[in-house]
């Protein structure tokens, strides 16, 4: 048998007599002494319930509180520092909500700025595009003026040609022929 069994069976053995008084008293007048003599063992009864669960659940109910305190404490240092980390983390939210228009106004401030130099660098770079077409159209434009000169030079040289052998043909007789050909034929010989 344990000790609880044992305790229980005690207190059960104990309470008996005084059961059986009070049961054989309820019909009886008592007096004051029987009466304390009857509440007697009730209370007897009762001390010895306390004590019996006193001896059986002091250790166990200390050390439950001694955990429960502990853990109390544990629980409200973690708390202090949840908090002190909330606050501070609060803080720094704050402080940036704060510095938050100052930066929005800077990257405005930037962004125009950087649309500014992005403007200028685009407009640059179209104006030297622009310089760079018109040098390369008036390089192609020289040469197509100097392509259409050489082309009435050799057209004005092939009509000239044409009308000279024209008039030669209508304006030199065969009688001038054949003088030419003599006279080209001694100059050869008098080179030689």
């Amino acid at each position: 048998m344990n000790k609880v069994t044992v305790a229980v069976c005690a207190i059960v053995t104990v309470g008996a007599p005084a059961t059986a008084f009070a049961a054989e008293g309820a019909h009886a007048p008592q007096s004051l002494g029987q009466m304390l003599l009857g509440m007697g063992w009730p209370v007897a009864n009762f001390i010895i319930f306390v004590g019996v669960l006193y001896y059986f659940f002091n250790k166990p109910f200390k050390e439950y509180l001694a955990n429960r305190s502990a853990t109390i404490r544990k629980d409200l240092v973690e708390a202090a520092e949840l908090r002190t980390t909330a606050t501070s983390q609060l803080a720094q939210i704050e402080q940036k909500l704060q510095a938050l228009p100052g930066e929005v106004s800077a990257l405005r401030a930037r962004g125009a700025d950087e649309i500014k130099a992005e403007e200028q660098r685009i407009a640059a770079a179209a104006a030297a595009d622009r310089e760079r077409m018109l040098e390369q159209t008036r390089r192609e434009i020289d040469l197509q003026v100097r392509l259409a000169k050489k082309e009435i030079l050799e057209h004005a040289a092939d009509l000239s040609l044409q009308l000279a052998t024209e008039r030669i043909r209508n304006e030199v007789t065969p009688a001038d022929q054949d003088r030419l050909v003599d006279r080209y034929l001694q100059q050869v010989k008098e080179q030689r």
